[in-house]
């Protein structure tokens, strides 16, 4: 069999690009893991309090739940949302750092959004 180089190098330029493109397992696990944060910090950071459990939307604020497919909310938009607040949402650029603001950001986009673990029991009253 003859391999002329310029086809075996024609159909080979699709194969690469697609594995350049594709996420590394260890992005894949970061992304996770900010996600999995993210979740934490959404519940604890009072988030939920006008969005809803899990971003579902409440009387005081809207859903987030289509953000990920969304695209007029980039990432980029959503860090600017976050920081500085707009229309009815204050801004939380001043309690959050920018890892946890990153970490939101991962959650708000995740395809699948982890559900964070419960809290721990309160202590025993004395």
């Amino acid at each position: 069999m003859i391999v002329r180089p310029k086809l075996f190098f024609c159909a080979l330029i699709p194969a690469l690009i697609l594995l350049a493109a594709a996420p590394t397992q260890a992005q894949s696990i970061a992304n996770t893991k900010a996600a999995e944060a993210g979740a934490v910090l959404f519940r604890d950071k009072g988030c939920a309090y006008c969005h809803g459990v899990g971003g579902v939307g409440g009387k005081k604020a809207p859903t987030l739940t289509n953000l990920r497919t969304d695209k007029a909310w980039p990432p980029a938009k959503i860090t600017n949302q976050i920081l500085n607040g707009g229309q009815k949402m204050p801004p939380f650029g001043d309690s959050l750092t920018d890892t946890e603001i990153a970490q939101l950001v991962a959650y708000l986009r995740a395809k699948t959004r982890p559900i964070p673990p419960p809290l721990p029991p309160p202590p025993p009253a004395q």
